[in-house]
């Protein structure tokens, strides 16, 4: 491929309708996005994608069944030491004043973004509790993250639910029918073929 995005952000969507289709409570199918994440991760490092931004839950999420908050809140945190296994460098956003934060990640919240050490190496934000009206009343708390270059939504739904809203503003967006536990590979790579026959003019 001659043109790869640099940063992609990542909407994994359908985990509540993937777990009712196959009989489980709405808030087990949490626990089976984590692997389709470090599946993903490990595609975009094959090729030389630089940048990942992983929407875990929002501010919004939050207002969901206690049993469905304490699951997706479990799934980041497993996200999040999963993703420390690889050959990534790892940066979390999100409201950390508030309750629905956990705990567990509030060091990797706490630290600064570093610029990346070797080539083999990416570079993954994780949003954990995020909202943009957050992020803008705090002027902006996510600055230092560079503007994406596409979005790719799992689950059929075509919006962007706050993601990263100053970030995006130039984005191409894929949809990707299939819901996020579903994940193959090929679903990817389509992702960046599409990409590919985009117009890139940033408005010029």
């Amino acid at each position: 491929m001659k043109r790869i995005p640099k940063h992609i952000g990542i909407i994994p969507d359908g985990n509540r309708r993937w777990a009712k289709g196959n009989g489980l409570k709405k808030e087990e199918g949490y626990g089976y996005g984590l692997d389709p994440g470090v599946r993903l991760l490990r595609a975009a490092q094959s090729y030389g994608i630089q940048e990942l931004t992983y929407y875990g839950f929002t501010v919004d999420n939050c207002k969901r069944p206690k049993e469905q908050v304490a699951a997706f809140s479990k799934a980041c945190i497993e996200a999040v030491q999963m993703i420390e296994q690889e050959n990534a460098q790892l940066y979390v956003i999100g409201n950390t004043d508030s309750h629905c934060f956990p705990k567990e990640l509030l060091p990797y919240a706490n630290k600064k973004r570093e610029p990346v050490c070797g080539k083999e190496t990416i570079r993954v934000n994780f949003l954990v509790n995020y909202g943009w009206e957050w992020d803008m009343k705090n002027g902006w708390a996510s600055r230092e993250i560079p503007r994406v270059d596409m979005v790719i939504r799992w689950g059929g739904m075509c919006r962007l639910s706050g993601f990263l809203p100053i970030q995006t503003v130039y984005a191409d967006f894929y949809i990707v029918k299939e819901l996020w536990p579903d994940f193959r590979e090929t679903q990817f790579t389509d992702a960046l073929q599409w990409y590919q026959e985009q117009d890139i003019t940033l408005g010029g």
